[in-house]
């Protein structure tokens, strides 16, 4: 089997089994930007009270975030965890989106994609993943996000080496697919979902709508290691 019909067949299994889980759980694009800076190294959970606060106090928009003080931000944002480097993080991209796009989403839309990822990777505390998840799911550009759970998942199927950095595996992502922003974004979810669920750190194999793609294969002794240390 190719590495396409590989990524497919997966596609198609875990598609199969959760339905269509309309992420990115937002009401509007620039809900997207923040919620993507605040979930770093934080459960989502703690991201949905953090958003909530900032509703609260009418504070989801560019002018807003803009012009309040990060002291004050980062005790509104304190359930998301790390509250105030994420304030930091949040005034930083701030800024970039005001200066560059007059604080627009369809402004920033307009941007060439290998330019605009260019330039959110030059934002102050956005990385990759940051990046490409404000990409897919605020300015619906055809990217693939990879985070711990697509690498975990791959890793224990075979597909990567447990070296495997972030820049190959989106690699092979979109090299391979469609450049088709609802299946990406679709394929994203999916992953995220499988690996809370099932790929987690004592993996629940067995029960893993993915274990069909395991019958005959014996596992090697890598993989079998792996199973306690990813």
């Amino acid at each position: 089997m190719g590495r396409l019909e590989e990524l497919l067949k997966i596609y198609e299994i875990l598609n199969g089994y959760f339905g269509d889980l309309q992420w990115w759980p937002a009401d509007e694009p620039f809900e997207v930007i923040v919620g993507a800076i605040l979930t770093q190294n934080t459960a989502w959970v703690n991201v949905e009270k953090a958003i909530k606060a900032l509703r609260g106090n009418q504070l989801l928009t560019p002018a807003a975030l803009f012009h309040i003080r990060e002291e004050e931000l980062a005790c509104i944002i304190r359930p998301s965890g790390y509250y105030h480097l994420k304030a930091a993080r949040l005034k930083s991209f701030v800024r970039f989106f005001m200066e560059e796009y007059s604080g627009s989403i369809a402004a920033m839309k307009v941007e060439p994609l290998s330019n605009l990822r260019d330039k959110i990777l030059g934002v102050w505390g956005v990385g990759p993943e940051t990046a490409d998840s404000i990409l897919l799911y605020a300015c619906q550009k055809p990217v693939f996000v990879c985070d711990a759970y697509t690498k975990r998942i791959l890793f224990r199927h075979g597909m990567i080496g447990d070296d495997a950095d972030y820049d190959e595996i989106r690699t092979m992502f979109m090299d391979h697919l469609q450049p088709d922003v609802s299946l990406l974004g679709q394929y994203h979810a999916l992953i995220v979902n499988t690996g809370k669920i099932f790929c987690r750190n004592a993996p629940q194999c067995a029960a893993c709508p993915l274990a069909v793609l395991r019958v005959g294969k014996r596992p090697s002794l890598r993989e079998k290691e792996s199973h306690s240390c990813i």
